[in-house]
């Protein structure tokens, strides 16, 4: 085929991704010189598309960056007036106290927020300070320069042919250049994975680990609805299957965010992380919460879930990567938002330093510095070793000697040191000869939904006729390895029915509904033999949330 020719233009920092970091980072680059030319591109139909997050947002990062938000109107309306946390059996439930947690799991001074909203909002910020933000933009590979950095990204690419290959109506994109380029693309980014491989940025590091989360937007009885109430729950339905818990969340307008956390590294495939979802809503206290309401919204996305000891080098030769990019969310706080935009912050910082002083396209590790010793730092170290106890040792010994190594941890020391993770969430994956299959109730289409339902609350949508933008390296290998040794787990594990093993009179055969895809980065993540590469689809498609 011939060298595909494109237009490219020239910036000084092109930013991958309108989630908070990759906005914080266009914002303050033009806080410092309103003279620096700087693009932020968006998969998404418009920003806030592709923004699933639960969220209880500590608003430090925001008062870094824009201290007078609150004047400007950003969307946090909803302060945090009471923590509950419950430990959950399958009929009724413990209230656990909070004055034995330490200072960190307070939500005092944090607000009931939609990402997806406070992104629409900075992303006015940042268009008002000269920022070019171009949503419906995906960015489908990288250009790397003459000495092997990273020089640019390639955007725009429309209407190829189902095979991949460049066809009569193809539109070839552009190349955007940067003497610098920031992937904040969210958890598992698929430019992110190319430069954490090309560069090598995790050796040396423990791998990272992940969850997957599901949210659902609730109307409920405005008689049951407390303004600012947070709730978090551990235990039932997964008992000893797999870590994880819930969120309730009360914002404005009687709505409810209910949301489930899995964490990725269960063993028996035949967990179904929708199902035990799905299960939640029927525990007594949840039941009698939602009866009476409806719900008007769906998503899942995966959640970086390795802290402190999992973060890979963050530069590379022209490039940084911010935010979930990195993954910097603090596992029991539930939390990564304000350290996105921390990060951002940063990643501005150190490459305005190094355009004012006429460098471009090396390492930016000032950057590296920053996250590693500043706030980000220090929040993710005091919490480093929350989830390895917790898939270590189980729920039980977790929250005792998770709480015991919070609290020494924010006197200055630890007695357990940095414990490791292991494996990774791919490689947990447990044959499914050592398991017993999982008896999961009917949805009841009141309380609980199909998969395929609650999917159309995503408005998720991509164009039929586009490549599938959900690889498989071997396209035999589902049948061939994943169903006999795994009970092919894709069916289970990716909460949008994407995929299903379909009985045909010539056997079995593995099926990819990409249509359905939310985007979450699920099974790039847990397919146990990493067969499954997520790859960024055509610009504006995908889901499209409205306040996730």
């Amino acid at each position: 085929m011939a060298e595909i020719e494109r237009e490219a233009m020239e910036y000084d920092v092109v930013i991958v991704g309108a989630g908070p970091a990759g906005l914080s980072a266009a914002i303050r680059l033009k806080q410092l010189d309103a003279d620096l030319n700087v693009v932020v591109l968006e998969k998404g139909s418009e920003v806030g598309a592709h923004i699933l997050s639960g969220a209880v947002l500590d608003p430090c990062g925001l008062d870094a960056l824009i201290p007078d938000w609150k004047e400007k109107g950003a969307p946090l309306n909803v302060p945090v007036k009471d923590d509950n946390f419950y430990m959950l059996g399958e009929a009724g439930q413990i209230r656990i106290p909070n004055f034995p947690m330490p200072p960190l799991m307070n939500n005092h001074g944090n607000y009931i927020v939609s990402m997806a909203n406070v992104c629409r909002w900075m992303a006015e910020q940042a268009e008002e300070l000269g920022v070019e933000i171009f949503p419906g933009m995906s960015c489908s590979e990288l250009v790397y320069g003459d000495n092997g950095e990273v020089k640019g990204v390639v955007a725009g690419v429309f209407g190829l042919e189902a095979d991949g290959s460049y066809g009569p109506n193809t539109e070839p994109g552009m190349e955007l250049h940067g003497k610098y380029v920031f992937l904040s693309e969210g958890v598992r980014g698929s430019l992110a994975k190319e430069v954490i491989a090309k560069y090598d940025l995790q050796k040396g590091k423990e791998p990272q680990k992940f969850g997957v989360g599901m949210k659902e937007i609730w109307e409920i009885d405005p008689a049951k609805h407390r303004e600012g109430s947070v709730t978090h729950t551990m235990g039932w339905p997964l008992g000893g299957n797999a870590g994880g818990g819930s969120f309730i969340y009360h914002l404005d307008n009687n709505q409810v965010y209910v949301g489930f956390v899995v964490h990725l590294n269960y063993k028996n495939p035949h967990l179904f992380p929708y199902m035990e979802f799905q299960r939640f809503k029927h525990h007594p206290m949840v039941a009698e919460l939602l009866k009476g309401g409806k719900r008007v919204a769906y998503g899942a996305r995966a959640i970086t879930e390795g802290g402190y000891q999992s973060m890979p080098k963050m530069v590379a030769p022209g490039v940084a990567l911010l935010g979930c990019s990195v993954g910097m969310v603090n596992v029991p706080r539930i939390k990564g938002n304000h350290n996105a935009m921390l990060s951002g912050k940063a990643a501005a910082e150190a490459a305005h330093a190094a355009i004012k002083a006429g460098r471009q396209s090396d390492e930016l590790s000032d950057y590296e510095t920053e996250v590693r010793s500043g706030p980000i730092g220090k929040d993710l170290k005091k919490v480093r070793n929350v989830k390895p106890m917790w898939s270590k040792w189980g729920l039980a010994a977790s929250l005792a000697l998770g709480g015991l190594d919070m609290w020494t941890n924010t006197l200055g020391f630890s007695l357990f040191g940095t414990l490791g993770h292991g494996k990774t969430d791919a490689a947990a994956t447990e044959d499914a000869s050592k398991h017993k299959p999982i008896d999961y109730p009917k949805p009841d289409g009141v309380l609980s939904f199909d998969r395929l339902t609650n999917v159309s609350f995503a408005a998720t949508n991509h164009e039929e006729s586009q490549p599938c933008h959900l690889r498989l390296t071997d396209p035999d290998l589902p049948v061939k390895v994943n169903l006999p040794k795994y009970d092919e787990p894709a069916q289970r594990y990716c909460p949008a029915g994407v995929y299903e093993v379909v009985e045909d009179e010539g056997g079995p055969r593995f099926v990819v509904n990409f249509q359905n895809c939310v985007h979450c980065k699920t099974c790039d993540i847990k397919d146990p033999s990493q067969n499954i590469t997520w790859v960024t689809p055509q610009g504006g498609d995908g889901p499209n949330y409205p306040n996730m």
